[in-house]
C-alpha cells in the first residue's frame, strides 16, 4: 500500500495511506537503503510503501521509499548531519519578518541557494509587514533586490490580513514549505488560511529578540483555504508542510566553490572570465562577475553577501 509520511520522530511515522487511513509506521529492519545518510531517514511529503498486514489496526511497517521529485535539506550543525525537513515540494516558502525576530537576509540567500540546487522554486513571505520597520529603507532595497532577480515576495501579515488572499492563491492545489526562523509567525500564516486549524503560536524571548520554538516537528497538514480568500469559492485546498524554526540554516551539499552557481543571477557569467571557470570572482583580472557587480547587472549587496556565506563556509564560523 502506498502512502504520505505527514511526520514523525524516533523512526516512528504517521503515515497517511491510500484507503484513507493514517497509520503509526515503523521501518522494517530499521534501515532504509535509499535514506541512509540523513539525521532522519524521511520527511514530511514523502512517498512510501508500507505493509500493513499487522497484528493492531492502524500500525503499519514502511518497507520503501519511493523516488522523490525534490527534497529539502539544512545541514544540522548538531548533529552533524543532514536534516530533512520535507519532500517532494511544489514551493518553498522562506518565511522572513522586517523585526520582531531581527531581520536576517543571509538566511534568506542561503535557503535561496539551497533551493536553487535543489530544483526548487522559492518565494519569500515577509510576515508581520504591518510593523514600522517594513517601512526602513535597507529593508525595501533588500526586498527589492530579490524581487529584480526575479523571485516572488510576498508581503503578509497574519494580523492585518495583508497579502494572505495573495499566498492563499498561489498555494491552492499545491504542496508548500514553510521555512524560517523561530517567531516569524510561520503558524501564525497557517491559522489565518484555515480557520480551522489552531496551531500553537509562541512569543519572542525578550532577552535575544529572538523566537521561541513551538513547532517541534515538521508535519504535512491539510488546509481548507478560508472561501473569503478565495473569493467566496469553497472547498479550495492546499497542503503544507510547518517545519520546525531555526536559527541558523546552514546549506548542505553545496562546496565553498560552487556556491556561486546558486546564486542565479551570477550564472550568466559564470565561465566567462578570463581564467574561466577556474576565476574565485574575488580578485582576478577580467572578472565577468566582477564586472557585472561594477556595472549594476548584479548586486553589490548580493556579491557581499554570497562573499559572506562563502568565508562562513571556509572558516566554518556561521552567524545566526
Amino acid at each position: 500500500m502506498h502512502g504520505t509520511i505527514l511526520n514523525g520522530s524516533k523512526n516512528v511515522f504517521e503515515v497517511e495511506c491510500e484507503d484513507g487511513n493514517i497509520r503509526d509506521c515503523s521501518i522494517k529492519g530499521k534501515i532504509l537503503k535509499s535514506a541512509q545518510g540523513y539525521y532522519n531517514p524521511l520527511a514530511p511529503g514523502d512517498l512510501v510503501n508500507i505493509d500493513d498486514r499487522t497484528l493492531e489496526e492502524k500500525k503499519g511497517q514502511i518497507l520503501d521509499l519511493l523516488p522523490r521529485k525534490n527534497e529539502f535539506v539544512r545541514w544540522n550543525i548538531k548533529k552533524r548531519q543532514p536534516q530533512l525537513l520535507a519532500a517532494n515540494l511544489d514551493y518553498l516558502l522562506i518565511v522572513t519578518t522586517p523585526d520582531e525576530p531581527p531581520f536576517r537576509p543571509r538566511f534568506i540567500d542561503r535557503a535561496l541557494a539551497q533551493a536553487e540546487y535543489e530544483g526548487i522554486e522559492p518565494v519569500i513571505v515577509c510576515n508581520k509587514y504591518d510593523l514600522p520597520a517594513a517601512q526602513d529603507d535597507v529593508f525595501q532595497e533588500r526586498l527589492k533586490v530579490w524581487e529584480d532577480i526575479g523571485y516572488k515576495v510576498i508581503r503578509s501579515s497574519a494580523r492585518s490580513g495583508e497579502g494572505i488572499e495573495e499566498l492563499a492563491h498561489l498555494i491552492e492545489n499545491k504542496l508548500s514549505a514553510f521555512v524560517g526562523q523561530s517567531g516569524v509567525g510561520k503558524s501564525s500564516i497557517i491559522n489565518v488560511l484555515d480557520n480551522n486549524v489552531v496551531l500553537k503560536t509562541g512569543s519572542l524571548s525578550q532577552k535575544y529578540g529572538k523566537g521561541t520554538h513551538t513547532t517541534t516537528k515538521g508535519t504535512l497538514i491539510h488546509l481548507q483555504l478560508d472561501e473569503a480568500l478565495m473569493g467566496g469559492l469553497k472547498g479550495s485546498i492546499a497542503d503544507i508542510i510547518d517545519t520546525p524554526g531555526v536559527r541558523r540554516f546552514l546549506l548542505h551539499d553545496i562546496a565553498e566553490e560552487n556556491l556561486h552557481l546558486y546564486f542565479k543571477e551570477f550564472q550568466p557569467y559564470i565561465g566567462k572570465c578570463g581564467f574561466g571557470m577556474s576565476c574565485s570572482h574575488t580578485h582576478e583580472k577580467d572578472c565577468a562577475v566582477r564586472k557585472a557587480v561594477e556595472e549594476g547587472e548584479i548586486s553589490p549587496i548580493r556579491y557581499e553577501s554570497w562573499l559572506r556565506i562563502t568565508e562562513e563556509m571556509r572558516s566554518g564560523n556561521f552567524e545566526d
